[in-house]
Formats: structure tokens, C-alpha cells, sequence
């Protein structure tokens, strides 16, 4: 799920801002999210300190704080070194800031023309979410799935586990961050990747995201707490490729 952050000073334009992205998502039904609109920067590095984002940011560059958009812009990328970054302000004269700050962003966006900011907001949409999609690369491979008319992607990274829906032929994956219901089928899930283990007739957990194996109750803990199962037919096999991943 890709995170959008909205950081403007000025209540009525973070509001404008903020709607036209969640009116576009319900419209389109993206795997997106607004995960944060505030006018206060701080709240935004204070999230990606502890959270995994590769996010989309929408920033005001005059925030009438000590903190300007353009240096939030560089903060976040030491926590997001991928993430899409657009400014919008009235002070198109700025614009050279982004360069010296080496922010490289997506764009530039005037907000004094009301139907213009909408669609260039709806544009970097479209962008953000087409990279997001297409970034397949070896380190950061993703699951893509189809549920309903919205595609699911998700960093095999922050995959915990995948389980058999009580619906038939359907899988529930588990995230640190939710939960996903689509049709399809373990024995597909496992053979994706290295890091996922059938340990389980109804489960596949991801290895790398195993904290603790109970072998007397075969409870295996997640990375967020979450526990899943091991069957005493797999719980040998998954013990080993556990240790000899550490």
C-alpha cells in the first residue's frame, strides 16, 4: 500500500488538498492511503522513525514553521529514500531550493489556480502509483494481487503470513499493517520466493519475519506479535530453515 502525506499550514488548502487525493482513491480504487495531513512536519518524520514507508508527499514549501517544505522534503529522504516528494506553494521563485537541497521531486505545483492544483495533484497520482506498482527490483520484490477491481501490491519485506480464508478458495495475508482477503492458493504463495514456508496446511509464513517457534505448542510469533501455526509435519524442516537464516 503506498502512504500519502499531506503537510500544509493553511487548514482550507490542506483540506482541499487532503479530499481531492481521498476522492480519487475511492473513485479509482487504489491501494492507497492517507496516512497523514497536518501542518505540522515534525508528525510526518516523527512516523517514518518508526514506520517502513515508501510514500508519496505532498508538501507546502512556506509552512510558517522553523522547519521550510524543501528542508522537510530532504529530512524525508533519509527515511524514504524512494518516495515520491511534490511541492505545491505560491512561491514558484523557490523552486531552485530543490536543487540545492538535492530533494529531486516529482513536481511543482502553483496552488493558486484551484483546477489546475486538482488535476496536477490527480497526475502525481497516477505517477507515484505507477512506480510504486512497477518496482519489482530483486531487494524490494512485491506481491501484486487482484481483489475486487483494486491491485494489492505489498513489499514481500512486510509480508508475515499468509493463512486459508474460512471462504472458500480464498487467502487472508497478513501484514504488520493489515489484513487481505483474495482468492488463490498456498501451494502458488510458496513457490514465489524463498523467504515463504509452508508450515502449515492452512498457513505460509515468511521466515525473515519469525521472531520465536514454541515447538511444544508450535506457535510461530511474528515480528508485530501476530502468531500463526506449524503442523508437527513441517515444524522440523521450518526450525531449520529458520536457524539457518539468523
Amino acid at each position: 500500500m503506498l502512504d500519502i502525506f499531506v503537510c500544509e499550514d493553511d487548514p482550507q488548502q490542506r483540506e482541499r488538498v487532503t479530499q481531492y487525493i481521498q476522492d480519487y482513491i475511492m473513485i479509482e480504487e487504489l491501494d492507497m492511503n492517507v496516512t497523514l495531513s497536518t501542518d505540522n512536519p515534525d508528525e510526518i518524520i516523527s512516523y517514518l522513525q518508526t514506520n517502513n514507508v515508501n510514500g508519496l508527499y505532498f508538501l507546502d514549501v512556506d509552512l510558517k514553521h522553523e522547519k521550510s517544505g524543501i528542508v522537510l522534503g530532504a529530512e524525508i529522504r533519509k527515511y524514504d529514500s524512494r518516495g515520491s516528494i511534490v511541492f505545491v506553494t505560491s512561491h514558484s521563485e523557490l523552486t531552485y531550493l530543490t536543487f540545492l537541497y538535492k530533494v529531486e521531486a516529482l513536481d511543482y505545483i502553483i496552488k493558486d489556480d484551484f483546477t489546475d492544483l486538482q488535476k496536477r495533484v490527480i497526475d502525481c497520482i497516477v505517477t507515484a502509483n505507477e512506480r510504486y506498482i512497477s518496482d519489482g527490483s530483486e531487494t524490494n520484490k512485491r506481491f501484486q494481487i487482484e481483489s475486487g477491481d483494486r491491485v494489492i501490491s505489498e513489499e514481500y519485506a512486510d509480508i508475515l503470513f499468509f493463512e486459508t480464508s474460512s471462504k472458500l478458495h480464498k487467502i487472508i495475508m497478513h501484514t504488520d499493517s493489515r489484513q487481505v482477503e483474495f482468492y488463490g492458493k498456498l501451494k502458488e504463495i510458496e513457490g514465489l520466493d524463498s523467504r515463504f514456508y509452508r508450515c502449515h496446511n492452512s498457513f505460509v509464513v515468511n521466515i525473515e519475519n519469525i521472531v520465536d517457534i514454541n515447538k511444544k505448542t508450535r506457535e510461530i510469533t511474528m515480528v508485530n506479535g501476530e502468531v500463526c501455526y506449524a503442523s508437527s509435519r513441517y515444524l522440523k524442516g521450518l526450525s531449520k530453515s529458520w536457524s539457518s537464516n539468523e
